[in-house]
């Protein structure tokens, strides 16, 4: 037992020793360089320097770390939308799918400029927490990932060009089938103004947080968003033109109106099911949830918000751990 119990003690300690710090600009230029370089391997650390820098692909489970001020301006293009005058859609990291990114970290970085700050096709096991964002589109956005945690996130302002104007959004998309669970959305601060595009023709809201299964346009199932909890998140929006889009505190929702290419009856069973939302502060949005169908709070539990909508009043067993 005595050589079993050494034997597994060096183990943890030659794995220890394995994980590295990297410094950008130091040891490597860019974050994508480090990213891409041979000697950076999964579970090590990217410390980001002072100053402005280009966002990456991500592709390994390394933990990406702003320190000093660390500024991500601009990243990967995405496309760029022309309603009047080009919007560029660039990502500050961007998990382009494929599960690769798998574990990854990213924390205490500010985006100011990037459209999505983070956006991920797929990668499970993420987490993004005390990163601050500064008027993006689409500020976290997880498309089928499942097990991640958004936590301690400041979402100031946001904007919307015929779409987007979301601070955090978990689900499944149109292009893909599955099931996205056991994510953790918490103590995230979403607040200030949804700037409309001079040119965006409406139809929609922004919302502070979502969680979508999307069957726009003919998209068919299985698609399911389950076992995700969302607590203690205080959320604060307005809109500057709620006359064309409007602004929701959190929503769930998987079917709409059939002029924005929703089929004509709502899946059966509910694709939303078993998450939980409760402890959110949502005082500082008039709007605070909203639910399509209107009866998904009969299969989620939506309980001890503060605002209009509080809920039934569930125990607190019901929302688990992270809400003290």
């Amino acid at each position: 037992m005595l050589i079993c119990v050494a034997a597994t003690f060096m183990m943890v300690l030659s794995n220890s020793a394995q994980a590295a710090s990297w410094v950008i600009p130091d040891d490597f230029a860019t974050i994508q360089e480090a990213i891409d370089s041979l000697d950076v391997l999964e579970g090590d650390t990217i410390i980001v320097g002072p100053g402005n820098h280009f966002g990456a692909f991500i592709d390994k489970a390394v933990e990406i770390k702003g320190e000093d001020g660390a500024v991500i301006d601009s990243g990967p293009l995405l496309s760029t939308y022309q309603p009047c005058g080009t919007i560029v859609l660039d990502i500050g990291f961007f998990f382009a799918g494929g599960g690769t990114g798998n574990g990854a970290t990213i924390n205490h970085l500010k985006f100011e400029g990037p459209a999505f700050p983070v956006f991920s096709r797929g990668a499970d096991d993420v987490t993004v927490t005390q990163c601050t964002m500064v008027n993006p589109i689409q500020g976290i956005t997880n498309w089928g990932g499942n097990a991640w945690e958004i936590s301690h996130n400041v979402i100031t302002d946001l904007r919307s060009a015929n779409g987007g104007g979301i601070g955090i959004l978990v689900g499944v998309p149109r292009v893909l089938q599955g099931t996205v669970s056991d994510n953790i959305v918490s103590h995230n601060k979403i607040s200030g103004m949804l700037h409309v595009s001079s040119c965006d023709a409406g139809g929609y809201s922004g919302t502070g947080i979502v969680l979508f299964a999307d069957f726009r346009y003919g998209a068919s199932g299985p698609k399911e968003v389950m076992n995700t909890r969302v607590v203690k998140n205080k959320i604060s929006l307005v809109s500057d033109n709620p006359d064309v889009v409007d602004v929701v505190a959190i929503e769930l929702t998987e079917h709409g109106t059939t002029e924005a290419g929703w089929p004509a009856t709502p899946p059966d069973p509910h694709a939303i099911h078993d998450n939980v939302v409760g402890f959110n502060d949502l005082r500082g949005t008039v709007w605070q949830i909203a639910l399509s169908p209107e009866n998904l709070d009969e299969v989620n539990d939506i309980s001890r918000n503060l605002g209009d909508n509080r809920g039934h009043g569930l125990h607190p067993s019901v929302f688990g751990a992270g809400i003290d």
